[in-house]
């Protein structure tokens, strides 16, 4: 939900906590169906990340500085690349788990689409006269205990719900493609690990920064100018030196978790996948036919099941 910063830029986490927050906006709006890309969202964070870094860790003296020297030094992070490979590593990966999600959330709306579209059948003036049929006329004759033969119930349900069953071969199809988006949700393209390895791809970028600090500030000072001197502070204790730090392993516990959300309810959906093909026969299934007699009303008489 949140990303935050090793404790090695503590310092830089109430400045960073606006691009933090601007980017997991981005990447929220883009799973529920936003046009915004991931790529540019993470160029974005990484153009707002960079004036921070610079001034925080490469030149740590600067204060103060003018919003059109920060502007500069946003504008030039894209061409002097201070990030190096693992600004794009923190993107590659991730983005393709986004997208695997992005098309799953987009798929279960198509389903409740479909579902509601379907809730309420329009039947036409033949299926009312047959299912009016098929369940008085029998009470005509005065036999009003008499119930409708099941292969005359299927048959006049088959009938009203023809155009409703033509669904059947897309919603199996729409069924196995959440299942295989599913698995791959949960095998190469797992958000929630992706989510968790950002962070240390930010950390590897920032160490990349400052371990090219000279050569960064060169550049800059090229491109964007020299800002006003301004006497140069020693590091405040609260700022330690970047320095490589082992990644720890990523905790599993919260991806099993929804992992195992996911499998259940994909369960739960393939009892669901041949709905449409056996509605005729679920309606025919209840009290609506002769269960428990020998006979039974077959549209003209009665007849022996």
């Amino acid at each position: 939900e949140t990303l935050t910063f090793p404790s090695l830029l503590i310092s830089m986490s109430k400045e960073a906590a606006e691009p933090v927050k601007e980017l997991f906006t981005d990447l929220s709006l883009y799973l529920l169906g936003a046009q915004n890309r991931v790529e540019k969202a993470f160029f974005r964070f990484f153009d707002s990340l960079f004036p921070l870094v610079y001034t925080r860790l490469i030149n740590p003296g600067m204060m103060d500085l003018s919003e059109e020297y920060m502007e500069c030094l946003r504008q030039t992070r894209q061409d002097i690349n201070p990030f190096g490979r693992y600004s794009k590593e923190a993107v590659m990966e991730l983005a393709k788990s986004l997208r695997a999600s992005r098309i799953f959330n987009q798929a279960l709306g198509m389903g409740v689409e479909v579902l509601n579209a379907t809730e309420h059948a329009v039947l036409t003036k033949e299926c009312i006269r047959g299912l009016v049929k098929m369940q008085y006329c029998p009470h005509c004759q005065g036999l009003t205990l008499i119930r409708p033969c099941e292969g005359y119930c299927l048959n006049v349900m088959r009938g009203c719900f023809a155009s409703v069953s033509e669904l059947d071969i897309h919603w199996r199809e729409y069924i196995y493609t959440l299942e295989y988006l599913t698995n791959e949700m949960a095998v190469t393209h797992d958000l929630e690990l992706a989510l968790l390895g950002i962070r240390y791809s930010i950390n590897e970028a920032i160490l990349q920064a400052q371990l090219t600090g000279p050569q960064l500030s060169a550049t800059v000072n090229k491109v964007c100018g020299h800002p006003e001197e301004k006497e140069v502070k020693s590091l405040p204790d609260s700022i330690i030196q970047a320095k490589e730090i082992e990644r720890p392993p990523l905790t599993m516990a919260h991806s099993i978790t929804i992992n195992n959300k996911r499998r259940e309810f994909i369960s739960y959906m393939k009892r669901s996948r041949t709905f449409y093909a056996s509605l005729t026969e679920r309606l025919c299934d209840g009290d609506l036919v002769m269960k428990d007699s020998s006979t039974c009303w077959n549209g003209q008489d009665v007849v022996e099941r």
